[in-house]
């Protein structure tokens, strides 16, 4: 059986070139994340099928995960007209909402052949949280509309991707940008770590470039074994399939190859590359990362999940419920895109 990168590449535009196809072939990535900028990876419904079958034909699976940042507000990859339009998370405020925001996108999604989000957020919001998280973050009940948007996710055969382990709050800076530092005791964090361990079960976690200093003074959480080890694995009891953040945020440092490299060896399962160039993607692939054992064990609860078709019967009204919940008010007034940020460096 041919060995599975174990990273979610990017992809360059709305099909993929020939040079991607024979990348993909050769290296067989566990699969790919799509962006609305920079790499341009979304039009309609029917380009992202056909980018999807791009994936899945020159890696050989059917099973390639196909992951997105669809949280909802701000964050969303899938827009309108095409796609359904779905608040932020901090404008969520009941688990019935939340079931539902979750059921909105889980349709759009699988409608295209997208099988994974990275969501929902599970930081904790603070005054000092970070203008990359403002507006991600639900503002009470965390666990419990998580957990409404978790099941509901499976439900319809969407993986969710709980994020950022092990808490994001915190921290004041940008890690697209640098390295946020919390200096909160342990004691302290435990309200940070609460909804990450009532929702341990979740097959798919992303951890986060943030520095924990009662725990490594030295490294980020997502290049820390200690961090993934004793408070990520063990304090909060994570045991799922565990994604590292973007490695090429500028949080982290080194080339992409080492970034890869020193997120595995941490004890992340894969590396989540992000919106980067080409050229990026041949680092991962030349990097030699490889998926272990247990990562394996933990990819088949994502697998059982992603077969599920999911029933969607009921889309224009449980639509019409979330729309008049939210006073048909959905606001994305928000003036700090983390990505677009990005974007712009890589323009200068």
């Amino acid at each position: 059986m041919k060995k599975i990168l174990p990273a979610f590449l990017s992809c360059q535009g709305t099909r993929l070139s020939d040079d991607e196809k024979r990348l993909f072939e050769r290296y067989n990535p566990l699969g790919v994340c799509l962006f609305a900028k920079f790499c341009a990876n979304i039009e309609n419904a029917a380009q992202v099928k056909s980018l999807v079958e791009d994936v899945q034909n020159a890696t050989g699976r059917d099973d390639v995960l196909i992951a997105v940042d669809q949280e909802g507000g701000r964050v969303r990859r899938l827009t309108e007209p095409e796609f359904t339009s779905v608040a932020s998370q901090q404008d969520i405020k009941t688990p019935q909402v939340a079931k539902q925001h979750a059921y909105l996108i889980s349709r759009d999604l699988k409608n295209c052949g997208i099988n994974v989000n990275f969501a929902p957020v599970l930081d904790t919001l603070y005054e000092s949280t970070s203008n990359a998280l403002r507006g991600r973050c639900f503002e009470n009940n965390v666990a419990e509309l998580g957990k409404a948007m978790v099941n509901e996710y499976i439900t319809h055969g969407v993986c969710p991707c709980i994020k950022h382990l092990p808490g994001h709050g915190r921290g004041a800076a940008d890690p697209h940008l640098e390295l946020p530092v919390i200096n909160e005791s342990l004691a302290e964090l435990e309200t940070d770590f609460a909804p990450f361990t009532a929702l341990n079960h979740t097959p798919m976690g992303m951890v986060a470039h943030i520095v924990l200093k009662a725990v490594d003074e030295q490294y980020a959480a997502s290049v820390s074994p200690k961090v993934i080890k004793e408070i990520i694995r063990g304090k909060i009891g994570f045991d799922g399939l565990l994604v590292s953040d973007a490695v090429m945020m500028q949080a982290l440092h080194g080339s992409i190859a080492d970034r890869s490299c020193a997120v595995t060896a941490a004890g992340c399962d894969v590396v989540c590359l992000g919106n980067a160039d080409f050229a990026a993607n041949v680092e991962v692939c030349k990097s030699g990362i490889e998926l272990s054992e247990k990562a394996m064990q933990r990819l088949e609860k994502v697998r059982e999940i992603i077969k599920k078709s999911g029933d969607f019967a009921q889309y224009e009204y449980i639509k019409n419920k979330y729309c008049t919940a939210l006073k048909n008010i959905i606001s994305y007034n928000y003036n700090y895109d983390a990505t677009e940020v990005l974007n712009r460096l890589r323009k200068a």
